[in-house]
């Protein structure tokens, strides 16, 4: 099956579903593709009932004639204008005049001894699978890696009965400070914070702190902590551990859009170096909801060529920016965490790829040609964004499959959607 629609938009989150509302609201054909059960994305993942903002955008949606299809990824750009989809039914392809791209981001992880082992996650991976109804009553946890996530995490792991015995940050104290000193331009984000504070107010923060090394016979049982200095131990059977969030890049990059320092360029409209092809949320930098929901509505405004409505929300984006400049900053990830990978350390879980195997490689190609990392069923979406953190590589691959595909569906054999 093949269907056209004058925009379409990949990603279902905050900024997506934004892009999507007032394009259609300005009267254009709008079909939104998101490979989840349900939209939301990460950040309003299972909230969309009890969200008030999720639950007006949704309707919103919901009232125009937009068309929504979950459940597909975007595997190709089959032709110029023209996705290539798949899903469990199999592939169609989609037409479009104007594209906004809302992929969103992932968690970073660096490898460190122990990283492996049952009961270490991540940080947003954790936090989803609460939503999805993890049973944490009674376990011992510890939080840890960067950025303001750790103190939701810890939040919703007290909420859910969890024992939290440390709240770990490696940033230090003195930019944490000058961080926190300029969020009264930011209410919102103040009260949030201080929210999350209070429901995690019994777990031990500590700042300059990160994780040493995960042990256990089979399965988590202890952490080793340090400061840099000393190193201490603490029980536990739940570690989730993140360092802030990588750009889902596959789809722009396939697309030729331009990047640089990790993001995609766009202009004021949000539109990249390619011509009809905006994109939105984290891919531009990454700011949180009120950052997506302002870009999304400035993309679909403009794909709607109505500039007085996009003209007057740039103001408001222009404070978001500067708060997700500042968020960069304040949780910028210290050297000392390229240093914590032994020999033997599993830098590519997929392939079982260990750091000494990537040593003295020239870059990302070299490493793959000599290794197979990236080569999995990831496709490098995990251990490149850490390789690129150690090594100070680039991953730039732009080819399709942008996810594993059937051969039928890069052949172009469409089959029927129901």
């Amino acid at each position: 099956m093949t269907a056209q629609f004058d925009v379409v938009v990949v990603g279902a989150g905050p900024g997506g579903l934004a892009a999507a509302t007032v394009s259609a609201e300005a009267g254009l054909r709008v079909c939104v593709v998101d490979d989840n059960p349900a939209a939301g994305g990460q950040i309003w993942r299972g909230q969309t009932e009890s969200n008030g903002r999720a639950r007006s955008w949704l309707a919103r949606l919901q009232a125009t004639q937009a068309t929504v299809w979950n459940g597909l990824r975007v595997v190709d750009l089959a032709a110029e204008k023209r996705l290539r989809l798949e899903g469990a039914s199999g592939g169609c392809d989609l037409l479009f005049d104007k594209l906004i791209v809302a992929t969103g981001a992932r968690e970073r992880f660096l490898p460190f001894p122990g990283w492996t082992l049952p009961g270490v996650m991540g940080a947003g991976g954790a936090q989803a699978l609460l939503k999805a109804g993890l049973k944490v009553q009674g376990r011992r946890a510890v939080v840890a890696g960067s950025g303001p996530l750790l103190l939701a995490v810890a939040a919703s792991l007290r909420t859910h009965g969890a024992q939290v015995a440390a709240v770990c940050e490696q940033a230090p104290l003195r930019r944490l400070v000058r961080f926190g000193a300029g969020l009264w331009r930011h209410a919102g984000k103040l009260a949030e914070g201080v929210q999350y504070q209070l429901q995690s107010r019994f777990a031990p923060y500590r700042t300059n702190c990160w994780v040493a090394r995960a042990e256990g016979a089979g399965k988590l049982e202890r952490v080793v902590l340090t400061n840099g200095r000393r190193q201490w131990t603490v029980a536990c059977d739940l570690l989730a551990c993140g360092f802030n969030l990588v750009p889902n890049l596959e789809l722009p990059l396939l697309l030729g859009c331009r990047v640089e320092e990790g993001l995609i360029q766009v202009d004021a409209r949000q539109q990249s170096s390619c011509e009809n092809v905006f994109c939105v949320g984290e891919l531009t930098g990454v700011g949180g909801l009120d950052k997506a929901l302002l870009e999304g509505q400035i993309a679909g405004w403009a794909a709607a060529r109505d500039a007085q409505r996009v003209q007057a929300l740039q103001r408001g984006l222009k404070k978001q920016k500067q708060f997700a400049r500042r968020l960069e900053e304040a949780f910028a990830l210290r050297p000392e965490l390229r240093l914590l990978p032994e020999a033997d350390t599993l830098v590519c879980r997929c392939e079982d790829v260990p750091y000494v195997a990537l040593c003295g490689r020239s870059g990302w190609r070299d490493a793959k040609l000599r290794s197979r990392v990236g080569m999995g069923a990831c496709q490098g979406r995990v251990c490149g964004a850490a390789a690129e953190f150690l090594f100070g590589w680039q991953k730039r691959d732009r080819r399709p499959p942008v996810f594993p595909a059937t051969v039928a569906t890069m052949a172009g054999e469409e089959n029927n959607r129901n």
